[in-house]
């Protein structure tokens, strides 16, 4: 990877501020692509056909990471979140009966899956969280809470094999290897616990501070 200058951090091309949206969309696009197991847990998700479903998080901005850093893909990464919405059930029956499918389509990876369904998470977020959650409207509407901006992205494969990516900060962070907290969610506790493992996994990466805005 090549290096700008008077940075140690590895760039995809060069300064990722400066770079257009679109041209951080279509990196990622191609690292998501160059990767097999994360193309193999996309096409899962897409083949159970869950409504509003997506992969999201650590699964991708950790892979990103690794290769920006010349790491091996799957170092440092704790778990691939995945997230549908469906609000017409919100038993716990219900998102445990995709949890099995999941684990069942993707057997080798089922120990690092987590799946949730966003429309009940507001049921339980408090009593384990400490604090309340609002109701979401749809899937992408959950990356708006995410503890840290640089960590709202989302990717999801189409019928067609091409990729839908969402991410409501922008991309500019993920690629400088920036952490940036997000305020919506008073949880300042989760920002800081997050920022260290990540910081101690990837010491090239900048973590902004909670109290820090901008």
């Amino acid at each position: 990877m090549t290096m700008p200058p008077g940075s140690n951090k590895p760039a995809a091309f060069g300064d990722p501020y400066q770079a257009r949206e679109e041209d951080r969309i279509a990196h990622l696009t191609d690292v998501i692509a160059s990767v097999p197991h994360v193309m193999e847990v996309l096409a899962a998700i897409r083949d159970l056909d869950l409504p509003d479903a997506w992969l999201v998080s650590g699964g991708l901005y950790q892979t990103v990471w690794n290769v920006l850093t010349g790491r091996a893909l799957l170092y440092g990464i704790k778990d691939f979140d995945v997230i549908y919405f469906d609000g017409q059930d919100l038993s716990y029956e219900a998102e445990d009966d995709v949890i099995r499918r999941m684990n069942d389509a993707l057997p080798e990876f089922a120990d690092l899956l987590e799946v949730r369904n966003q429309a009940r998470v507001h049921l339980w977020y408090e009593q384990r969280f400490g604090r309340p959650y609002r109701p979401l409207d749809c899937s992408m509407d959950a990356l708006t809470t995410y503890a840290a901006r640089t960590h709202a992205v989302a990717a999801r494969l189409k019928a067609d094999g091409t990729l839908d990516i969402h991410a409501p900060f922008g991309l500019a962070n993920l690629f400088a290897m920036r952490l940036v907290p997000n305020f919506t969610q008073q949880n300042e506790e989760t920002y800081v616990e997050k920022a260290k493992r990540m910081k101690d996994l990837w010491p090239e990466l900048e973590v902004v501070p909670w109290r820090q805005t901008g």
